[in-house]
């Protein structure tokens, strides 16, 4: 009985409807090439900052989808410090920096040969205790063993199977098959199609016992940098596929099963591109606004500590309940008394606003 697409005879050749196609590629293309324009003009900093911005939303979001929540603020420490920007007292974490680099080498080495070795790093990488939550797993090799490799939901003996991949002993001949037209199409299969059709090949072979996701969406941005040539992304399609996550899991389970014909799974794909493009004009926005703040208040002398603070602002908006003198103290290890003074020199100068009265007392920041 054929289930899934990798049983068909004619597996791996995947084919689309090139004319369905048409419209929604010429959108995303218009959209690629407003973004591109906009951003060609920030200069240095702005363009540094826009794209730290980009990779802490890419970070984030590709664990999201997996249901792992990073830690914010380490994610940042991360991006800034990969990035050359300041990360003064934020917090390290191997896990989060290891996944940056990933996401970072799939860019910004675009034009270095796709290998297995390259994969097996990035794979040693994501899981550098070689576990997966509680459980041992083979790192930086392909997946092994006589269990089928299944996607299931629900509860423990309901599980309900929506997907089951090749079996372990065809994994490298398909990973063979896969890495030759990675090479044969670049430049020859319309990149942001070439990109759609890598996501959807690796994640059917599911070559790793875990893991296959976020390297399925890094190889997806590999494929786009190598069609534009940009060592940089400027928006984030994990944050989207995470906002339509639902959608994505799917059209992925429908395209898997059946005929090798994924028009279907393309069309998907690229209408979450175009959503991703508009969604990062929205991130965009934040970088000149953050930057027009703090133009405003350039002339202000602040300490190190102030500045820590009001960035955590302007970063992640006002804190939930407002920002406290006790909150202030914790964040910047000062005492409460001198946390007291600087957050009234920061009220004195309109960039926070002091509410209420007492013990009540939150500040916020002024909006420009």
């Amino acid at each position: 009985m054929i289930d899934y697409i990798w049983q068909q005879k004619n597996w791996p050749h995947l084919t689309w409807d090139t004319d369905r196609l048409l419209i929604p590629l010429g959108e995303c293309r218009l959209l690629q090439g407003k973004l591109l324009s906009r951003v060609a003009g920030l200069g240095f900093n702005l363009g540094t900052q826009a794209r730290a911005e980009i990779l802490v939303e890419e970070t984030i979001k590709t664990s999201a989808i997996e249901g792992e929540q990073l830690d914010v603020r380490s994610v940042r420490s991360s991006v800034a410090r990969r990035l050359g920007l300041p990360a003064a007292g934020m917090p390290v974490d191997r896990r989060i920096d290891d996944l940056v680099s990933v996401l970072l080498d799939a860019t910004q080495n675009f034009d270095q040969p796709l290998t297995f070795e390259r994969l097996w790093g990035w794979h040693a990488a994501l899981f550098p205790s070689g576990y997966s939550g509680m459980h041992k797993i083979k790192v930086g090799a392909w997946r092994e063993g006589a269990e089928p490799m299944r996607v299931v939901s629900g509860p423990l003996g309901r599980e309900t199977v929506h997907y089951e991949a090749p079996p372990s002993g065809r994994v490298a001949e398909e990973m063979d098959a896969f890495l030759a037209w990675w090479d044969e199409s670049n430049g020859k299969v319309e990149g942001i199609v070439r990109a759609a059709v890598a996501h959807l090949w690796f994640v059917t072979i599911h070559p790793f016992e875990d893991g296959n996701g976020r390297i399925a969406r890094a190889l997806t941005d590999l494929a786009l940098a190598q069609d534009d040539k940009q060592p940089v992304r400027y928006y984030s399609l994990s944050t989207q596929i995470m906002a339509e996550r639902e959608g994505y899991y799917g059209v992925l389970e429908k395209s898997q099963k059946g005929a090798c014909d994924i028009t279907e799974w393309l069309a998907w794909f690229l209408g979450s591109f175009a959503r991703a493009i508009e969604r990062s004009e929205k991130i965009l926005d934040g970088v000149f606004s953050k930057s027009e703040f703090w133009r405003r208040h350039e002339q202000e002398k602040l300490t190190d500590r102030q500045k820590k603070a009001v960035n955590r602002l302007v970063d992640e908006g006002d804190f939930e309940g407002g920002l406290t003198t006790q909150k202030y103290a914790s964040m910047t290890h000062c005492s409460r008394a001198t946390a007291f003074r600087e957050l009234d020199q920061l009220t004195e100068l309109g960039i926070l606003r002091r509410d209420g009265q007492g013990r009540a007392v939150r500040y916020r920041l002024v909006e420009g």
